[in-house]
């Protein structure tokens, strides 16, 4: 029976790595050092920090520093990666060695390994191909993880956008479909000036208009890199030209207009361009979660609570009470975005955990904000398939509701009078009466007239 394992070395001494590992020694130190979690990288970090060794590669190619055959090899290795060939090699935990040495380092021994065996060589050999020799090449921890911090955060966009302009667009629906829908509107929780369903939900759809363009606006900033800052922004080890190449490269791997930024050394210092995306990001969750709360709110009942809107009923409410259902969609987005909230103070923290020419809490930052950009992306699709939908509205429920509301007598307040339509209130609140009942009856106002009041609402 063959071993199962194999002896290599690095600079502290001799580890034992699993024979059919692609990671080498460094990887195997990190899972050895930090069983924290079990959570592991996001995919599109993964896809980031690949195509930043491709295009590395690709790079020193061009500028002759690496040889043409080893460059090949870490390309195609590269391309294996990015078809998630190897996704079970990327093992090590989300809370780990700071800067995120240990992850830049699981790549550089995957690429390498894997290019080796292209090559006709045995894992392990790295005198066929380093992996910081050689698929580290002009690279560093320091430039290359925020690097991939901003581009894993650009590929999860596309989706949490399209996911946020389709609640949009539902709500818009909504807000249409429900225009002429009369009922009492609340503040403080009781009765107030009178509204439609529509016009809540064009309000919604509008505030959720805005998160779009913070989002948007926030992300254009992800797109200027500090790859070839290596250590501490200065470029130091990388060519001359390398930075501007590099850059391309990815542009043209990625299909992002990507762009160097103006001050190396300030981009690694700051992570002030992820907590700008993340206060974005926290603010469409709080923005969420008070509309997942109206939601709740005005569906409650269906006998004793507003039942003024349905929400569609997905599965049973209560292992006790027989025919109860829940507003569970809503209640599930509640939880999601107070995590979001959750996440991006911890990305706040980090933040502003920077030291002088680096800042060694980005493993934590790249996770929070991805895991933020995730579970809102898919929150929003829940909530749009199997919520909003759906909705509709109990227009009989909104009316009874609309006729007995003492914030009718705000409409009045210009035709009889505040004095006299306080005095209204008063006496529909002691007689248990409607105040139409009540201005119609003293000859206040008439049918036609309290009518028109209310008309240009609809």
């Amino acid at each position: 029976m063959s071993k199962d394992f194999r002896i290599e070395v690095d600079s502290l001494g001799e580890v034992r790595v699993p024979d059919e590992a692609y990671y080498g020694a460094q990887t195997q130190r990190a899972v050895e050092n930090f069983p924290i979690s079990g959570l592991k990288a996001y995919p599109e970090l993964v896809r980031a920090y690949v195509l930043i060794k491709k295009a590395a590669a690709l790079t020193n190619k061009e500028l002759e520093l690496l040889d043409v055959d080893i460059a090949d090899a870490i390309v195609s290795a590269a391309d294996e990666a990015l078809e998630r060939k190897y996704d079970n090699q990327f093992v090590v935990d989300v809370f780990q060695a700071g800067a995120g040495t240990s992850f830049n380092m699981n790549t550089n021994e995957v690429l390498a390994n894997r290019a080796i065996k292209i090559l006709g060589g045995k894992r392990g050999d790295y005198s066929i191909v380093h992996p910081n020799d050689h698929v580290n090449m002009a690279q560093s921890t320091n430039d290359t993880f925020p690097t991939a911090m901003r581009l894993a955060a650009l590929f999860k966009m596309p989706r949490l956008e399209s996911a946020l302009e389709r609640t949009i667009s539902l709500c818009g629906g909504k807000a249409e479909e429900f225009r002429s829908v009369l009922k009492s509107g609340r503040t403080h929780l009781q009765d107030a000036a009178p509204i439609t369903i529509g016009l809540e939900f064009g309000g919604y759809r509008d505030s959720l208009r805005k998160d779009l363009l913070r989002l948007t606006a926030s992300a254009s900033k992800l797109r200027e890199l500090n790859i070839g800052g290596t250590a501490v922004g200065t470029g130091l080890n990388a060519h001359p030209e390398y930075t501007d190449k590099v850059v391309r490269q990815l542009s043209a791997l990625t299909g992002i207009e990507l762009k160097r930024a103006g001050n190396l050394v300030e981009i690694m210092q700051s992570m002030a361009d992820f907590s700008e995306f993340v206060a974005a990001i926290r603010v469409l969750a709080i923005d969420l979660a008070r509309f997942a709360n109206d939601l709740r709110l005005i569906s409650s009942g269906p006998t004793t609570g507003l039942n003024e809107i349905n929400l569609p009923p997905v599965q049973p409410g209560s292992s006790m009470m027989p025919g109860k259902v829940n507003p569970v969609i809503c209640e599930c987005l509640n939880m999601i975005c107070y995590q979001v909230i959750g996440c991006a103070t911890t990305v706040d923290c980090a933040a502003a955990a920077g030291q002088l020419e680096l800042n060694v809490m980005m493993p934590v930052i790249a996770w929070n904000l991805l895991h933020s950009e995730h579970i809102l992306t898919t929150g929003l699709e829940m909530l749009s398939e199997r919520c909003l939908e759906g909705i509709t509205a109990n227009p009989e429920r909104c009316r009874e509701y609309f006729e007995n509301s003492m914030g009718l007598a705000t409409a009045l307040s210009p035709v009889i009078g505040y004095a006299v339509a306080a005095r209204i209130v008063q006496r529909a609140i002691s007689e248990s009466r409607s105040i139409k009942e009540i201005v119609i009856e003293e000859g206040l106002i008439d049918e036609q007239s309290w009518n028109s009041l209310f008309d240009s609402m609809k």
